[in-house]
């Protein structure tokens, strides 16, 4: 049970530079001795960096305290040396500098977003914050575009709507911090909503979404249409609700098996009871192409597509907790965007509630709350085939199908470092084990 195995194992104490201390907010590691498992070597995205990083190895299942299998552990960073002592975390997402090619985390908090330079990911440094705009927020998320990060909070941790906006923040001012930690200022502020659920990008066409805005707002929770070709000067530019409340979205230039839609803006937002597929080339007029729902929806929460766009992975937030089964994903087949289909349904072995859920090439990387990071092969999705075949819990204490744990996972730095935000315990750098052949 990991639970027990929590409290008999210790942890390897990793290199972290920051410019604050403190005491640890999160729940208080064993102090058994550290582990005597060899270190693990892997290769920085940057070469000025030194050629060998050390972290912790996945070996025998563990690596430390965390269970894992096929992935290890390369750094940790608390929420207090994050900045935010106290605090909670919530979404992630990364940077990679253009003129540096150095790697950066972003991470949100319940009192704002913190940035961290990781390049040399087995040292962290934690570079400074962002305070939120408005009132403190369960619910942060956070995009980048043409190298500024846009983050939306939802309503406050009393339910109410305040006017935090859009913010926006110029992500080449990391390049300059000389002496972190330092307290940033927000570089313009989007005001055309007051609070957002999520927000989602496409980066070809340089237009924002933010969605799950005001049920009682123009567009009934419902998606509204940013134009951040210059990213300090955001423009409206529309937005559609006639679905309804729209969670969380994925937005792509289409380039999948429907040839009716080549080229076009694509919006598949995940509205709580449905997907809905709209075509948002025109925003001044965006056309719903189609809606489908599915057996026992709970919550439709997050979803995304494959990369030959032919299929959409969708996960259900409250189907585990309602219904009681496994953490479920929901494939659909979107061959025929007027007509999509159910293709299958996959259980993992927990019964952690799926979060969100991102694909790199065949893997679907899924944060699983309480079960931590999931990586699942999708090679063999058209056979209706998947597996896991790896996995990183940076929740050690049980796998219940509660809100605690893994919120966040970022799966696309060029490095293969992976970065994971948990809500207890801050922000977290895995890879692939060296060794590792991923198999079921």
């Amino acid at each position: 049970m990991k639970h027990l195995l929590f409290t008999t194992l210790g942890i390897f104490s990793l290199g972290l530079t920051i410019g604050c201390s403190g005491d640890d907010i999160s729940t208080p590691e064993p102090t058994t001795p550290e582990p005597t498992t060899p270190p693990v070597v892997v290769t920085p995205p940057n070469p000025t960096e030194p050629e060998e990083i050390i972290g912790t190895p996945c070996e025998n299942g563990f690596a430390g305290i965390y269970p894992c299998k096929g992935y290890d552990l390369i750094a940790h960073v608390t929420l207090e040396e994050l900045g935010f002592p106290g605090s909670s975390g919530n979404d992630s997402w990364g940077w990679t500098d253009p003129t540096t090619n150095k790697e950066y985390a972003i991470m949100g908090t319940r009192n704002g977003t913190a940035f961290v330079d990781i390049s040399n990911p087995v040292k962290p440094i934690v570079l400074g914050k962002l305070p939120t705009a408005a009132n403190a927020s369960n619910w942060r998320d956070i995009k980048v575009y043409n190298n500024h990060a846009f983050i939306v909070a939802d309503s406050d941790t009393r339910g109410r709507a305040h006017p935090h906006g859009i913010q926006i923040f110029d992500l080449t001012k990391l390049r300059s911090v000389t002496n972190p930690p330092v307290t940033f200022t927000q570089d313009a502020n989007f005001q055309g909503i007051q609070t957002a659920h999520n927000i989602v990008i496409n980066e070809q066409k340089g237009y924002a979404y933010a969605t799950g805005t005001s049920r009682s707002g123009t567009y009934r929770g419902g998606a509204t249409f940013v134009d951040i070709k210059n990213p300090k000067n955001p423009v409206a530019a529309g937005g559609y609700g006639d679905d309804g409340y729209s969670h969380d979205a994925q937005v792509v230039t289409y380039n999948g098996p429907d040839a009716d839609y080549a080229g076009k803006e694509i919006y598949i937002g995940s509205n709580e009871n449905e997907i809905a597929i709209v075509d948002v080339t025109d925003k001044s007029a965006p056309k719903r192409i189609s809606t489908l729902s599915y057996d026992d929806f709970k919550y439709a929460h997050q979803g995304w597509f494959t990369e030959d766009q032919k299929y959409f992975l969708l996960g259900d937030e409250l189907d585990e907790q309602r219904i009681g089964v496994n953490t479920k994903t929901i494939v659909f087949d979107l061959t025929d965007l007027d007509a999509p289909l159910v293709h299958t349904e996959y259980e993992g072995p927990t019964p952690a509630i799926d979060h969100n859920g991102y694909i790199k090439d065949n893997i679907f990387y899924q944060a699983c709350y309480t079960a931590g990071v999931r990586m699942i092969d999708i090679s063999g999705i058209d056979g209706k085939n998947l597996s896991e075949v790896g996995f990183f819990d940076t929740y050690p204490r049980n796998d219940n199908a509660n809100f605690n744990g893994t919120w966040n996972v970022y799966p696309y730095f060029k490095s293969e470092n992976i970065i994971a935000s948990n809500i207890e315990d801050g922000l977290f750098i895995i890879r692939k084990s060296k060794e590792a052949t991923l198999s079921n």
